[in-house]
C-alpha cells in the first residue's frame, strides 16, 4: 500500500500548503464580512460628555457584529485631568485623527454626536481616505472657519466665556440637562455627575478645512424630540436635506444614546447598510 500512495501525482494526498490555506480562509472571511455589512466605527462624543456615553449604544453595535472605537477627547471624560487653555478645536481633531492612523484603520465610518461634529468634520477632512461614511447624529456641521460657538445659540455664545473658570474650562448650562421624569432617576444622576467642564478653545476656535470632507459620503440623523434651547440642529438638519445626504429621524431627545441606546444602534446599523461608502 505504501509503494502504491507513493506511485500518486504529487499534490493529491496533500492539502493546501498552511499559508495559502491561511490566505484563502481570509479572503473567504473577508467575503462574508463584507456581505454582511460589518462596519468599523468611530464614534466621537458631544460636549460636556466623554466615550462613556456611548458604551450602551458601541456594546449594541458589536453585538450586531460591527467594530466601535470610542476616544475621549483632550480635557473631557476620563481625560478631564489634562485640560488646559491650550486645548482647543484643533486638538480635538487630532485626538479623532490619532485614533484613525494609530489603529490603522480604512473604511471608517465616522460617527458624530453634538459638538462631535466640529472636530469628527476636521478629521474626516484630514484623512478622507481613510472615511467610507460620516454620520452626524444631531450634530454640529460646520465650515470652513466656523467655531462651534458661531452654530450655537446666542445665549450660550454669551454664556460660555463668562462661566469659564481660571483653566478655561466651560461647565454644562444647567438647562441642557436631561430632565426629571425622561430616565430612571438613579441613571440620571449618574449621568449628571460624570459631565465634565469643557474647553473653551474647543468652542471657540475654528475648523480650518480643505474642501475634501464634502466629497465623503454623509448621512444626517435627526432627532425629533424635546430639542436643546434654542435648536441649533434645525439648521444642520435642513443643509443635510439641501446637500441630499441620507437622511433618518429618531424619535428620541438629543442625546439619544442616553435614553434610547437601542434606537440608536438600529439607525446606524440601517445607515451602513443602506448607504454606499466611498469606493477605496
Amino acid at each position: 500500500m505504501r509503494g502504491a500512495s507513493a506511485q500518486r501525482p504529487l499534490g493529491v494526498l496533500r492539502s493546501e500548503p498552511p499559508i495559502v490555506d491561511s490566505v484563502a480562509r481570509f479572503a473567504r472571511m473577508r467575503t462574508l464580512w463584507e456581505a454582511l455589512e460589518i462596519a468599523t466605527f468611530v464614534v466621537v462624543h458631544g460636549g460636556f460628555g466623554g466615550a462613556w456615553e456611548w458604551t450602551p449604544v458601541a456594546r449594541q453595535l458589536r453585538a450586531r457584529g460591527h467594530e466601535v472605537f470610542t476616544p475621549t477627547l483632550t480635557g473631557m471624560g476620563e481625560r478631564a485631568h489634562v485640560a488646559a487653555p491650550h486645548v482647543g478645536l484643533r486638538t480635538h481633531v487630532e485626538d479623532v485623527v490619532a485614533v484613525i492612523e494609530m489603529e490603522d484603520l480604512c473604511d471608517v465610518v465616522l460617527c458624530a454626536h453634538s459638538y462631535g461634529g466640529m472636530p469628527t468634520t476636521g478629521a474626516a477632512d484630514r484623512v478622507p481616505e481613510r472615511i467610507g461614511l460620516v454620520i452626524y447624529v444631531d450634530a454640529l456641521v460646520p465650515r470652513d472657519g466656523q467655531s462651534a460657538l458661531d452654530l450655537l445659540p446666542e445665549w450660550f455664545r454669551s454664556e460660555a466665556p463668562a462661566t469659564a473658570d481660571a483653566q478655561g474650562r466651560v461647565p454644562m448650562p444647567a438647562v441642557l440637562e436631561p430632565p426629571q421624569g425622561w430616565i430612571d432617576e438613579r441613571e440620571r444622576i449618574r449621568y449628571l455627575r460624570r459631565l465634565r467642564p469643557q474647553p473653551l478653545g474647543s468652542l471657540s476656535e475654528p475648523v480650518r478645512l480643505s474642501g475634501a470632507v464634502d466629497h465623503l459620503p454623509t448621512a444626517f440623523v435627526r432627532c425629533t424630540r424635546a430639542a436643546p434651547p434654542g435648536d441649533p440642529i434645525a439648521a444642520m438638519a435642513a443643509r443635510a436635506h439641501a446637500h441630499g445626504w441620507a437622511y433618518r429621524e429618531l424619535a428620541a431627545p438629543h442625546d439619544p444614546q442616553l435614553l434610547d441606546p437601542d434606537g440608536t444602534a438600529g439607525v446606524l446599523d440601517e445607515l451602513v447598510a443602506s448607504v454606499p461608502r466611498r469606493s477605496a
